[in-house]
Protein backbone atom coordinates (compact mmCIF):
# COMPACT_ATOMS: atom_id res chain seq x y z
CA UNK A 1 0.00 0.00 0.00
CA UNK A 2 1.24 3.34 -1.18
CA UNK A 3 1.88 6.17 1.88
CA UNK A 4 1.21 9.42 0.58
CA UNK A 5 2.11 12.43 3.00
CA UNK A 6 0.87 15.45 1.64
CA UNK A 7 1.76 19.38 2.35
CA UNK A 8 -1.96 19.53 4.20
CA UNK A 9 -0.44 16.48 6.06
CA UNK A 10 2.39 18.54 7.31
CA UNK A 11 0.18 20.97 8.26
CA UNK A 12 -2.19 18.57 10.41
CA UNK A 13 1.35 17.50 11.94
CA UNK A 14 2.80 20.99 12.99
CA UNK A 15 -0.82 21.72 14.40
CA UNK A 16 -0.59 18.14 16.52
CA UNK A 17 2.46 19.12 17.75
CA UNK A 18 0.93 22.75 19.15
CA UNK A 19 -1.96 20.96 20.79
CA UNK A 20 -0.08 18.86 22.49
CA UNK A 21 1.49 19.17 26.26
CA UNK A 22 5.25 18.12 24.96
CA UNK A 23 4.80 20.26 21.96
CA UNK A 24 5.96 17.80 20.09
CA UNK A 25 4.39 14.60 18.01
CA UNK A 26 4.97 11.51 16.19
CA UNK A 27 3.41 10.41 13.00
CA UNK A 28 4.31 6.70 12.24
CA UNK A 29 4.63 5.44 9.00
CA UNK A 30 6.10 1.40 10.61
CA UNK A 31 3.01 -0.81 11.16
CA UNK A 32 4.43 -1.69 14.47
CA UNK A 33 6.89 -1.23 17.26
CA UNK A 34 8.61 -4.07 16.45
CA UNK A 35 9.14 -3.55 13.13
CA UNK A 36 12.99 -3.82 11.48
CA UNK A 37 12.94 -0.19 10.03
CA UNK A 38 11.73 2.46 12.65
CA UNK A 39 10.14 5.58 9.66
CA UNK A 40 8.22 8.47 11.64
CA UNK A 41 7.45 12.15 10.99
CA UNK A 42 8.66 14.04 13.89
CA UNK A 43 6.73 17.89 14.20
CA UNK A 44 7.95 20.14 17.04
CA UNK A 45 7.99 23.48 18.59
CA UNK A 46 10.99 25.50 20.37
CA UNK A 47 8.99 24.27 23.77
CA UNK A 48 9.36 21.08 23.18
CA UNK A 49 12.37 19.28 25.40
CA UNK A 50 14.74 16.83 23.63
CA UNK A 51 16.80 15.43 25.92
CA UNK A 52 20.58 14.69 24.75
CA UNK A 53 20.63 10.69 24.72
CA UNK A 54 22.62 8.46 22.76
CA UNK A 55 21.72 5.09 21.39
CA UNK A 56 24.64 2.22 23.03
CA UNK A 57 23.20 -0.31 20.48
CA UNK A 58 25.58 -1.16 18.68
CA UNK A 59 23.43 -1.08 15.17
CA UNK A 60 21.35 1.77 16.55
CA UNK A 61 22.35 4.79 14.10
CA UNK A 62 20.28 7.70 13.57
CA UNK A 63 19.23 9.24 10.34
CA UNK A 64 17.02 12.93 10.81
CA UNK A 65 16.07 15.21 7.71
CA UNK A 66 14.38 18.37 8.36
CA UNK A 67 11.76 19.05 5.60
CA UNK A 68 10.10 21.92 7.02
CA UNK A 69 11.49 24.38 9.57
CA UNK A 70 14.52 24.55 11.62
CA UNK A 71 16.38 21.70 14.07
CA UNK A 72 19.98 22.16 15.43
CA UNK A 73 21.62 19.07 16.56
CA UNK A 74 24.40 19.25 19.25
CA UNK A 75 27.04 16.54 19.96
CA UNK A 76 28.60 16.29 23.18
CA UNK A 77 31.16 14.04 24.97
CA UNK A 78 30.89 12.28 27.81
CA UNK A 79 31.09 14.88 30.11
CA UNK A 80 28.24 17.26 28.52
CA UNK A 81 30.73 19.83 26.49
CA UNK A 82 29.11 20.59 23.33
CA UNK A 83 31.69 19.15 20.46
CA UNK A 84 29.60 19.77 17.21
CA UNK A 85 26.50 21.95 16.52
CA UNK A 86 24.83 21.50 13.33
CA UNK A 87 21.75 23.76 11.81
CA UNK A 88 19.47 21.33 10.44
CA UNK A 89 16.56 22.70 7.63
CA UNK A 90 15.79 22.77 3.87
CA UNK A 91 18.16 26.23 3.89
CA UNK A 92 21.39 24.42 5.33
CA UNK A 93 21.98 20.69 6.12
CA UNK A 94 18.92 18.67 4.91
CA UNK A 95 20.07 15.69 6.76
CA UNK A 96 22.63 14.13 9.54
CA UNK A 97 23.32 10.23 10.33
CA UNK A 98 24.65 9.64 14.15
CA UNK A 99 26.37 6.53 14.30
CA UNK A 100 25.62 4.33 17.74
CA UNK A 101 26.73 5.47 20.87
CA UNK A 102 27.02 8.90 20.40
CA UNK A 103 25.18 11.46 22.71
CA UNK A 104 23.19 14.13 20.78
CA UNK A 105 20.09 16.34 21.37
CA UNK A 106 18.10 18.56 19.62
CA UNK A 107 16.91 21.99 19.60
CA UNK A 108 13.69 23.45 17.65
CA UNK A 109 14.92 26.21 16.69
CA UNK A 110 11.35 27.33 14.33
CA UNK A 111 8.20 26.54 14.80
CA UNK A 112 6.33 23.93 12.17
CA UNK A 113 9.43 22.07 12.28
CA UNK A 114 9.06 18.47 10.57
CA UNK A 115 11.10 15.80 10.17
CA UNK A 116 11.66 12.70 9.28
CA UNK A 117 13.65 9.93 11.54
CA UNK A 118 14.58 6.62 9.98
CA UNK A 119 16.34 3.82 12.26
CA UNK A 120 16.74 0.90 12.88
CA UNK A 121 14.18 -1.01 14.79
CA UNK A 122 12.45 -2.43 16.73
CA UNK A 123 11.24 0.18 18.84
CA UNK A 124 12.82 -0.43 22.60
CA UNK A 125 11.91 2.59 24.86
CA UNK A 126 15.51 4.58 25.69
CA UNK A 127 17.15 3.02 28.65
CA UNK A 128 17.52 5.13 31.62
CA UNK A 129 21.43 4.79 31.32
CA UNK A 130 21.26 6.39 27.97
CA UNK A 131 20.07 9.78 28.66
CA UNK A 132 22.46 12.20 29.31
CA UNK A 133 23.44 11.97 33.33
CA UNK A 134 24.20 15.60 33.19
CA UNK A 135 20.58 16.51 31.81
CA UNK A 136 17.43 16.85 33.83
CA UNK A 137 14.72 14.53 32.99
CA UNK A 138 11.64 15.69 31.14
CA UNK A 139 9.42 17.58 33.01
CA UNK A 140 11.79 17.98 36.46
CA UNK A 141 12.84 21.01 37.59
CA UNK A 142 16.00 22.37 35.05
CA UNK A 143 14.84 20.55 31.74
CA UNK A 144 13.38 23.81 30.81
CA UNK A 145 16.61 26.01 31.52
CA UNK A 146 18.87 23.27 29.66
CA UNK A 147 16.48 23.51 26.79
CA UNK A 148 16.97 27.19 26.62
CA UNK A 149 20.34 26.60 26.74
CA UNK A 150 20.28 24.10 24.18
CA UNK A 151 19.47 26.59 21.59
CA UNK A 152 22.43 28.93 21.85
CA UNK A 153 25.14 26.79 23.41
CA UNK A 154 28.07 26.56 20.77
CA UNK A 155 31.30 23.91 20.76
CA UNK A 156 33.15 23.88 23.21
CA UNK A 157 30.02 24.88 25.87
CA UNK A 158 29.25 22.73 28.84
CA UNK A 159 26.39 23.86 30.62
Amino acid sequence: MLKIISNQDFEQFSQNAKDAPRQRSHHNLHETLDAGVQRLFISTEPDTYMRPHRHSESHKWELFLVLKGQLDLLIFDDEGTVTERHSLSPETNRAIEIPPGTWHGYACMQSGTVGLEIKQGAYVPTPAEDFAPWTAAEGESGADEYRDWMRSAQVGDKN
